[in-house]
């Protein structure tokens, strides 16, 4: 066998010298392939734009830093960004100044929906790659649509599906014993304890979601939803979701002319008993808290039983990177099932796994065996799929038209 594995390496090596990689067989070839591709990404650095507005993540991203030096020679880092959408705006004006292929500053990037759908039209990602990735094999693409549809947008390859979110509130027993488990049951919460209920103010992304999961419990037709906005579609589509809030809006907090800035004022105001409820759209949030005492025991999770707007998150890299190869091996790394199964550890991050773990070995499935927590959610509602990426800032303008200061 050793023997075997030895022939194997070099008739690999001479392939590549001689630049006759292709005439092996497909397997080979792809073996071939990715190990030219990392070894070029050795003693490369990565520049990974991605939100840092949790500890936990920043945490989970400096092990990751660590393990891609120790084991693959690059350096990865952590450019912490509050939005997206400042990397999709540096990314144009680089292609604008004229900073092609090899040139640019980010390497990898963290995103899906509307950002999503903005690089991928305007040509700004690098690919298609994620299918090609060693151990995109794991990545569960039947029994998680969303990990190849990106906000109803195919991703064809362009991005690697990283994590799991759906939309999840959680509430203090003591103060709220039975959960409203529909927009309309929040609606007659509301109006029963007026000022005890609030939303993020959108932009924010979870105030944004607050607004999707109303859409798609208000309207009667969620097929035209899949499909880009049109201004006749928005209106059609967006009345009910329009009547709904105008009667949710005076019963909320300060009487909802006023909304906090992000799900963590939502969540501290919850935990200091001024509100009945928050929002995540992680679903063990509730139990990350307790696990790090920053919640009581008492804290459960819900989702809405009809279902729960829910989405894949994602990683890209911008066609003019600087270390291409190295983003590809560190994206794969991120796809591995140790990164996985510590990302979806609930003392560690708790975000979703995309792997099909009935597909892992044993020694690697074992990874994800976990005990239960206090805070975590007893059933999972069905998943909605996001509206398409278009819809999104049309939502936006015309809350903030109808709801803003």
């Amino acid at each position: 066998m050793h023997q075997l594995n030895l022939h194997r390496r070099r008739l690999l090596g001479a392939a590549l010298a001689s630049g006759t990689a292709a005439l092996l067989p497909a397997t080979s070839r792809a073996e071939a392939d990715w190990s030219a591709i990392a070894a070029r990404a050795r003693g490369q650095k990565v520049f990974f734009n991605a939100w840092g507005g949790s500890e936990r993540t920043n945490a989970y991203l400096q092990w990751a830093a660590a393990e891609v030096a120790r084991r693959h020679g690059i350096r990865l880092e952590h450019v912490r960004i509050t939005d997206t959408a400042e990397a999709v705006k540096r990314l144009r004006s680089e292609r604008q100044a004229g900073r092609s292929a090899g040139s640019g500053s980010i390497d990898m990037v963290w995103i899906n929906g509307e950002n999503f759908l903005t690089l991928k039209k305007e040509g700004l990602l690098f690919g298609p790659f994620a299918e090609r990735l060693p151990n995109y094999r794991w990545v569960d693409t039947e029994g998680k649509p969303s990990t190849r549809l990106d906000f109803s947008e195919p991703v064809e390859g362009m991005e690697a599906p990283w994590g799991m979110a759906q939309f999840t509130f959680f509430a203090d027993r003591q103060r709220l014993p039975q959960p409203p488990r529909s927009m309309a049951a929040l609606l007659e919460l509301a109006r029963s304890q007026p000022g005890r209920i609030t939303y993020p103010r959108p932009p924010n992304f979870h105030g944004t979601t607050f607004l999707k999961q109303a859409l798609l419990e208000a309207t009667p037709d969620r097929a035209v939803l899949y499909r880009p906005v049109s201004p006749a579609a928005l209106e059609r589509a967006a009345a009910p979701l329009w009547s709904y809030l105008d009667a949710l809006q005076p019963h909320l907090w300060r009487r909802g002319r006023q909304h906090p800035q992000n799900a963590a004022a939502v969540r501290q105001m919850m935990a200091d008993g001024e509100l009945l409820l928050a929002l995540t759209f992680n679903p063990n949030e509730a139990a990350n808290e307790i696990a790090a005492r920053r919640l009581p025991a008492t804290v459960y999770s819900w989702q809405h039983e009809s279902g729960a707007v829910g989405n894949t998150h994602f990683l890209g890299i911008p066609a003019n990177a600087s270390a291409p190869e190295a983003a590809q091996v560190v994206i794969d790394f991120m796809l591995s099932p140790e990164a996985q199964a510590r990302k979806a550890d609930i003392e560690v991050w708790g975000d979703g796994t995309v792997l099909a773990l009935e597909r892992l070995p044993a020694a690697e499935r074992q990874r994800f065996a976990s005990r239960g927590w206090p805070g975590q959610l007893e059933r999972t509602a069905p998943l909605l799929l996001e509206p398409h990426g278009s819809w999104v800032d049309p939502l936006e303008r015309e809350w903030l038209r109808r709801y803003g200061p």
